[in-house]
């Protein structure tokens, strides 16, 4: 399986490194910042790396020829349509909350603020729609009462993300497709960034 990683920071960096001993093949990790520290990980694995020309949008061109699945890691660009389109199974992104509940940045923010005594993380499919596209897999865990934000994303979400990232490759393998549940709307909640 070939894959072209969209994404930045520490969970970039631990996405590549959890896909390196996956068995499949990172044709390319694309970055909004070329001194990004997922960009200098993929360089040290001799991963081809290119920068987006939009911080804000990954394009086709930007996206490996021949890619069977995107995957997005720490990412808040848009992958467009055209992008999608150049891969052969569309592309996937971990949310760190239950979709549709806390879409949007800072969800791990939210989970605490709204005193919600369950988190978890979701693989969704990229669609137009920010965080609103199919479930491909969802888990829960537990929220320690006082615990912060980052400790709960370094306690559970970032390693379940890892998981549920896992899960689904080893899914697409078997069955060359991703599993997919609409989200509910019913239940969607959009958070606004924290200031």
């Amino acid at each position: 399986m070939r894959i072209t990683l969209v994404g930045s920071r520490h969970f970039g960096v631990t996405t590549l490194n959890m896909l390196r001993e996956h068995s499949v093949s990172i044709v390319r990790v694309v970055v909004a910042d070329a001194e990004d520290r997922l960009a200098a990980a993929a360089q040290a694995a001799g991963i081809e790396v290119a920068v987006q020309a939009n911080p804000k949008l990954v394009v086709a061109a930007e996206i490996a020829p021949d890619t069977d699945l995107i995957i997005t890691a720490h990412s808040h660009a848009r992958i467009g349509k055209d992008a999608l389109a150049a891969s052969r199974l569309g592309g996937i992104g971990y949310h760190p909350s239950l979709l549709p509940r806390h879409r949007g940045k800072a969800a791990v923010e939210w989970t605490i603020k709204e005193g919600d005594p369950i988190a978890g993380g979701t693989i969704y499919h990229l669609a137009d729609r920010m965080d609103a596209g199919a479930i491909a897999a969802q888990e829960w865990c537990f929220v320690k009462k006082g615990e912060t934000a980052r400790e709960l994303w370094e306690r559970a979400l970032a390693p379940l993300g890892l998981k549920l990232l896992a899960d689904v490759i080893d899914y697409a393998k078997v069955h060359k497709a991703l599993p997919s549940k609409i989200q509910d709307e019913q239940f969607a909640t959009s958070a606004p960034s924290l200031s």
